[in-house]
């Protein structure tokens, strides 16, 4: 009798406990939800976190809201999140900017590999190297060439320090031999003013950003720095192509949630980014914008995320870039 009472008192306890982690999983999300970006509205980051902000409010049924939180190289944003309360509430759209450049060169007050629970790769997008269209350079051989004539008078831009923009622009730099100034700003679109107005020189901005403004004439793209060329630019070379090798930049795009977010959370939040990926109205938007939906989710993520780690601070290192 006492072992079948305990037998009974065993199951019960094991369906309450299955019951409550089912309930645990199907309340969530039960608050609004936010995506926190590190750049400013209208870049690439931007525009990534609204296209998921779209599809993930009426199938998690809540209202999921974009903030942005531009500067120091995104890392506010990852900084905001890792202190977030950790229910899942609060995500970030992160590219290797912050994740994998910018803390071998800023000192940051959290760590993006620690405190950061990866849900999934979003999109990686080549880089571009831009111009304004006014601009008399064509080739990355009239580049070269002026700017050997004149060492050390020319700019370019980028989203800030530590971001891919202004690491492949000391990649540039080291493999070609030139020098040319850094100038940062705090987001590609503030940038943009500047690179079409003639202040800055040129960029060597992500596909998601720059794509508009090549397709609507303002800028001249002079090479792709990925190894292949882009399926969006495909009359644009690489830099390979055109002599200048190890200077190959890309941005990826990751949607993290605070280090220590249930489980469940984040696996509904995985399947939810899954989901999204695979709509064809997200796939053509993410393939406009010069880039491919991504496909890693969890642990795969995770280590492709620490292998960026490691290859950035090898090349922040090598091209001897510090915070200026």
């Amino acid at each position: 009798m006492k072992l079948s009472f305990l037998a009974r008192a065993a199951g019960l306890a094991v369906a309450l406990l299955a019951a409550a982690a089912a309930g645990a999983q199907s309340s969530y999300p039960d608050k609004p939800m936010r995506i926190m970006v590190g750049a400013s509205p209208g870049g690439g980051t931007d525009i990534l976190a609204r296209v998921l902000a779209d599809k993930f409010s009426p199938s998690l049924k809540q209202t999921v809201v974009v903030e942005n939180r531009p500067g120091a190289s995104n890392t506010i944003a990852g900084e905001l999140t890792a202190r977030a309360p950790a229910d899942g509430a609060t995500l970030l759209l992160a590219t290797n900017t912050a994740q994998a450049v910018a803390p071998h060169i800023l000192k940051l007050k959290y760590d993006p590999l620690k405190d950061l629970q990866p849900v999934g790769l979003v999109a990686v997008m080549p880089n571009v190297l831009v111009v304004s269209a006014n601009s008399p350079y064509k080739s990355v051989k009239d580049l070269v060439a002026a700017m050997a004539a004149k060492p050390g008078g020319f700019k370019y831009a980028s989203s800030g320090i530590g971001s891919t923009q202004h690491v492949g622009g000391e990649a540039f730099n080291l493999a070609t031999g030139m020098k040319s100034i850094h100038v940062p700003y705090k987001g590609s679109s503030q940038a943009h003013v500047d690179i079409m107005s003639g202040e800055v020189d040129m960029m060597f901005d992500s596909t998601s950003s720059a794509m508009g403004q090549i397709k609507a004439g303002k800028f001249r793209a002079l090479a792709v720095t990925s190894p292949q060329r882009s399926p969006e630019l495909p009359d644009v070379p690489t830099l390979a192509e055109q002599g200048v090798k190890g200077a190959d930049v890309s941005t990826w795009y990751g949607l993290y949630v605070t280090a220590g977010t249930p489980r469940s959370a984040v696996e509904r939040l995985s399947a939810e980014l899954t989901r999204t990926l695979k709509l064809a109205d997200v796939q053509t938007r993410i393939k406009a914008l010069g880039g491919e939906p991504g496909g890693l989710t969890g642990e795969p993520f995770a280590a492709m995320n620490k292998q960026e780690f490691d290859h950035y601070g090898q090349l922040v290192r090598d091209a001897n870039i510090k915070a200026e």
